[in-house]
């Protein structure tokens, strides 16, 4: 078996291993854990990953399993593509952005990221500034944070993501119900939860 392991995100201290397949195909999920952190992995036979659609998703459902799990538990989610070739090379780079992390953890804590696209229709009748102000007011009153994603086309008049409390999830469903209702030559595009990838800033290098 290869040494290398694929890692997903830290959580608190704790052993823990589920039957998920992950990128690659590999599995099970375990932990590494240095100290008070633990960095959830997969084994992996290479170190340079290939981005395509079926290891994003496998990235983004591994760390979705982990927060979800049980009781749940809070990630902070590493990029795509964060591969080490051993357990001592990953705890070395824990050691040595153990405070980022921790501080990351802190800010997240108890916490999901949701997401909410608005597209509209051919027809044009809405434009961002229609829907912006009033969108995301609404969504900040029953969040944490937001932050603002591409607007990758034209039909695309609202992408923001929100850290959103997971006892605030129910009400911000609601709000975007509401929305649903609000805006009927529109689609509303509701994601989540995922790990707060738009609300954490680790920076980190593959090893």
């Amino acid at each position: 078996m290869s040494s290398h392991l694929y890692a997903y995100g830290v959580i608190e201290a704790e052993d823990l291993e589920l039957d998920v397949e992950g990128v690659e195909g590999e599995g099970p999920v375990q932990t590494v854990t240095f100290r008070t952190l633990s960095a959830v992995v997969t084994p992996i036979d290479d170190v340079d990953v290939e981005r395509t659609d079926e290891n994003t998703r496998a990235h983004d459902e591994v760390l979705r399993e982990v927060m979800m799990e049980g009781e749940g538990r809070t990630v902070v989610p590493m990029q795509f593509g964060m591969a080490f070739k051993s357990a001592r090379t990953l705890k070395s780079v824990m050691r040595g952005g153990r405070r980022a992390f921790r501080k990351a953890l802190m800010d997240v804590d108890g916490k999901v990221e949701l997401g909410v696209k608005i597209v509209g229709s051919e027809d044009g009748a809405l434009t961002r500034e229609d829907v912006a102000a009033d969108v995301s007011e609404r969504l900040v009153a029953v969040s944490d944070e937001e932050a603002e994603n591409d607007l990758y086309s034209e039909r695309l008049l609202f992408n923001r993501s929100y850290l959103v409390d997971r006892d605030a999830q129910e009400a911000f469903g609601e709000v975007v119900s509401e929305l649903e209702d609000d805006y009927p030559d529109a689609t509303v595009q509701y994601t989540g939860p995922w790990a707060p990838y738009n609300f954490v800033d680790v920076e980190i290098e593959a090893q």
